[in-house]
């Protein structure tokens, strides 16, 4: 089953030492126990990975509500194993994703009632990415979520490929700072 939107390429589940060394090519992925410890973990790694990047905090944020999903709803929480993905897509776009060792339901944003018990965290994610999506990764699946935000356009002359490295490269500058976006600055992304 896929959710609305196309997914990353998930390998099989690694060992489930936390200390297991980071992919060096892109994207970047590292296996974490499915326990709570583990979530500012992968906030962490996510945050090392993304300095610099205009959407470091949206995808921090989302990345430990997947972690949390993870271990709270599926396989992973008991005494499984979860994974963590980041990429950068392209100029102005990155993306997490979480794959879990699978639950019986599907992930579905809440309505965001205040007053539910649960049901806040996707719509969150929903509310505070480009996009988001979800698609099954056998054993598991895969959630995933991305934020995007302006970049210049580069000249025919430009070298733009990019040269793997432990910690994803963005510009010291964007046009926008993203302390003085407004919401018309974003481009629109579909409901979720």
């Amino acid at each position: 089953m896929t959710g609305a939107y196309p997914v990353l390429h998930v390998g099989s589940f690694g060992s489930a030492d936390p200390r297991s060394p980071v992919r060096s090519t892109r994207p970047w992925a590292r296996t974490f126990r499915g326990t709570p410890v583990s979530v500012p973990e992968a906030r962490r790694f996510v945050a090392e990975l993304l300095l610099g990047c205009p959407a470091r905090e949206v995808l921090m944020t989302c990345v430990s509500e997947l972690c949390a999903n993870a271990i709270e709803h599926t396989g992973s929480g008991n005494g499984g194993v979860f994974i963590v993905e980041v990429d950068l897509l392209r100029p102005g776009v990155a993306r997490i994703a979480v794959t879990d060792e699978g639950g019986p339901s599907l992930p579905a944003a809440g309505s965001g009632d205040l007053m539910a018990e649960g049901g806040r965290g996707l719509a969150m994610v929903a509310a505070c990415t480009s996009r988001w999506g979800y698609a099954d990764a056998h054993p598991g699946r895969t959630v995933w979520a991305e934020s995007c935000w302006p970049v210049p356009v580069p000249t025919p002359d430009q070298d733009t490929s990019c040269q793997p490295s432990r910690r994803l490269r963005f510009p010291r500058s964007s046009p926008l700072s993203p302390d003085h976006r407004g919401p018309d600055d974003w481009p629109p992304g579909p409901a979720a």
